[in-house]
This record gives C-alpha cells, sequence and structure tokens, in this order.
C-alpha cells in the first residue's frame, strides 16, 4: 500500500467517489458488498455478513434485495425510464414487476420532482412491499397516454446485512468510532464523500501509531449501526468518542452536530479545531434526527459521538436527488473535510491530564535545560509561557485542550510543553 502524502489528497478521493458513483447500493445487497470490496483495495476490511431474521435491538435484520434491470419502455419498445442509466431511477427495495399498463394506471407508482424538472429524486421502500420508479419531471410530461411495458428484475429474500470495520490499532484499548453510511446509491456527497474521507483517514492515521485505538465502520445508515451496537454490546464501553462523517464533498462551509452530551469531549476538540482554524463553520446542537450519530448517542448507549458534514442532510435542494452527482462535490472540498478530522483526532490523542509532581512554587526549568531547549525557536517565549500555563493547571481536573483555550495558546504548542514537563518528570499523566 502506498503511503498517504500531503500531495493528491483531494484528488485521490475523488477518483474513489468516481469509481462507487455508478453502483446501486441498498441496505443489503451485491452493491454493498461491491462497494466494500472498492474500498478493501484501500484499506484493509473485516467483512460482516449478518442472516436475515436476526434481531438486533428493537429491529430484525431484512431480507436482501438485489436488482439486475428495470425500465420503462414504450409501444416501440423504447426504455424511456431505464435502470442502466442511474440507479436512481428505481424506488429502492422495489419488488419485482412485469406488466403493461396503461400511464394513468403507472403514474401512481412514479415520483418526480416537480420543482426540479430535470432532476431525478431518490426513493425507497425498505420496510413496506413496493414497486415504483423515480423520474424527471419533463420526462415525464413528455410522455403520452398510452400502454407501457414495466419490468422490475429484483429479488427479495433471505440473505444478509452487510457491513465492514477496519481497526487502526492504537497504544491504548480504548476507541474513537468513525462511522459512514454505505447505503445510498448514485448520490456523491451522500454519501460516497463521507466514505471516501473516512478511508483516506484511516491510511493517514495508520502512518502513525495512535493514542487511541480507531475503529472505521462502513455500514448501511440505521439498520447498520443498531446491527453494530447490537453485536458488540461489550466493547460499547471501551468507545470514548466518535464522529459520523457525511456530506463531506459539497461546497459548503463545514458543520459539526454535537453528541447528545453536548459537552463531550470529542464536542470540545471539534469546536476548538474549527474555532482555531479560523474555516467558516457552524456548529449545531444535536437532535434525534440526522445520520447514526442518533443511534449511537441513543439514551441507553448515550455515546460521546457527533457527526461532520459540510452542509447537513436535506440542507441543499441538491439532497437525494440526481443533482448530487459528481459536479457536486470537489476535491478540494473533501481534503478540507479529511484536514479537520486529522486536526481534531491529533488533539484528542494528545489531549490529557496531568499532575504537576512540583507544585510548590514555580520549579526551576532552567537548571533542567528546558528553557535551553527552546533556544532559536521563533515561537520561544510562547513556549515559555505554555510552560508556565501547564504546570499551573495540571492539577488532575484540567486537560490540556482546557489549558489551550483559557491561555489562548495553540493546542500544538500547549501539547510539546508537556511532553517537555513530562520528560523532565515535572508532570505525570
Amino acid at each position: 500500500m502506498a503511503p498517504v502524502t500531503a500531495d493528491g489528497f483531494g484528488e485521490q478521493m475523488y477518483a474513489l467517489v468516481e469509481r462507487l458513483y455508478p453502483l446501486c447500493r441498498s441496505i443489503t445487497g451485491d452493491g454493498v458488498r461491491a462497494t466494500l470490496d472498492i474500498v478493501g483495495e484501500y484499506v484493509p476490511l473485516q467483512v460482516h455478513e449478518v442472516p436475515t431474521g436476526t434481531q438486533v435491538l428493537d429491529w430484525t435484520v431484512p431480507q436482501e434485495w438485489n436488482i439486475r434491470d428495470a425500465y420503462i419502455a414504450d409501444s416501440t419498445g423504447r426504455r424511456v425510464v431505464d435502470f442502466a442509466a442511474s440507479s436512481l431511477h428505481v424506488l429502492g427495495y422495489s419488488v419485482p414487476v412485469s406488466a403493461t399498463m396503461p400511464l394513468a394506471e403507472l403514474r401512481a407508482h412514479l415520483h418526480t420532482l416537480p420543482d426540479h424538472p430535470s432532476w431525478v429524486p431518490y426513493r425507497t421502500s425498505y420496510y413496506k412491499p413496493e414497486w415504483g420508479f423515480c423520474l424527471a419531471q419533463e420526462t415525464l410530461d413528455a410522455l403520452p397516454d398510452g400502454e407501457y411495458e414495466v419490468r422490475i428484475d429484483s429479488t427479495l429474500a433471505d440473505g444478509h446485512l452487510t457491513y465492514a470495520e477496519h481497526v487502526v490499532p492504537g497504544q491504548v484499548s480504548d476507541e474513537v468510532i468513525v462511522s459512514s453510511h454505505v447505503c445510498h446509491p448514485s448520490l456523491a456527497n451522500d454519501n460516497l464523500a463521507g466514505i471516501a474521507v473516512a478511508t483516506f483517514l484511516a491510511r493517514a492515521l495508520a502512518e502513525r501509531t495512535p493514542y487511541y485505538t480507531y475503529r472505521f465502520l462502513f455500514a448501511p445508515g440505521t439498520i447498520g449501526a443498531i446491527t453494530w451496537l447490537a453485536r458488540n454490546a461489550e466493547r460499547v464501553e471501551r468507545v470514548k468518542h466518535g464522529l459520523v462523517l457525511a456530506c463531506a464533498g459539497d461546497p459548503g462551509s463545514l458543520t459539526y452536530k454535537r453528541s447528545r452530551r453536548g459537552d463531550a469531549e470529542i464536542d470540545q476538540v471539534m469546536r476548538h479545531v474549527l474555532t482555531a482554524s479560523e474555516r467558516p463553520h457552524r456548529i449545531t446542537e444535536f437532535t434525534p434526527y440526522g445520520y447514526d450519530e442518533r443511534q449511537f448517542c441513543s439514551p441507553g448507549f448515550d455515546l460521546g459521538v457527533g457527526s461532520l458534514s459540510r452542509t447537513p442532510y436535506a440542507g441543499y435542494p441538491e439532497y437525494h436527488t440526481s443533482a448530487d452527482d459528481l459536479d457536486f462535490v470537489s476535491p478540494e472540498a473533501m481534503a478540507d473535510t479529511l484536514a479537520v478530522c486529522r486536526e481534531a483526532f491529533a488533539v484528542l490523542d494528545h489531549n490529557r491530564r496531568y499532575v504537576n509532581l512540583s507544585p510548590y512554587g514555580e520549579p526551576q526549568l532552567g537548571r533542567r535545560g528546558l528553557y535551553d531547549a527552546l533556544g532559536g525557536r521563533s515561537d520561544t517565549q510562547q513556549a515559555q509561557m505554555a510552560m508556565l500555563w501547564v504546570l499551573s493547571l495540571s492539577d488532575g481536573e484540567h486537560s490540556l485542550l482546557e489549558v489551550a483555550e483559557r491561555s489562548g495558546l495553540p493546542f500544538g504548542t500547549v501539547a510539546a510543553a508537556a511532553d517537555a514537563l513530562r520528560c523532565a518528570e515535572l508532570i505525570k499523566a
């Protein structure tokens, strides 16, 4: 595996999105497996198959859905709506159908977006047997009355729900979970960009030995997270922090949604990193609607898991439509999202609480060579102040992040000062 470098991140992630875009994904099926096969070329994955009918918390793993072909053809045999042109053209989880019917009858099974007549909507019917097609309003408007051949060559049968994990081992067994959903078909921002950012974040973390163990979860939305939680009850207590990645490649500014707790460490870290970076951003409060943060944050688990996106779900007109295409996402936006994740996890990995081992008066730093070690640095005065702040607040109650925020000093400077003081045996974790 080639090492991750600072150059070309965005282009590499965009190339991954391009590869994944044509695949037809749903909450189960071969499209999910094909997606994970491709992601597995970038990071090794442990793939799990959970049989239909398995009880997972209050849910049951559904039947597996697969589709080979689907179309609406006019009286000449011309396909006026064709699944081969876009996986969005079929209502997700459509049961098989083979019939001929008049347009008046067919209309009840057609979904359009009248406000955006050239776009195709994304619609599903996971838990109710139904069939349908999604098409542009302008296509529907151009269809003459008459008979149409309708065919959906799909199967809905007992099978499996598929999800995958990738683990970056850390110095401790406490975990950070990073989750992205793999159930959407040809939607570039929601959530292929999230998959790409998570994949390259995993590769970047693997090039160092992080403090925490990082567990990356690639699973279908809602039912996938619920299945993972049900199957990992003994592991949940190890999850100390988490981040759900979604809508990671659009042109909007970054948005962080707090965990249900509102003041979890990941919430504090994301606020600090976004503010310190001076990037345009928004921080929103938790709501029990959205992506899989609501499963990880459900009251019984109450994990410290937030969500990072650019424009949030349903916050842009292109959301869940054919306009969420390869032109809607950019290498630059994905690279920016990745950079914030890396900055945040660097803070999370170094955020400790220390105890001052020489708390009575200020210890003499000069005779320990701590001031001499700073000689020639452009930020010598700042580094000296960081040492004094760390010593002052190392009472076992204040984290380095709190030291950085209270002092107004960069977190990296504070963390470096703490490392120097720890090596001089003036503080301990």
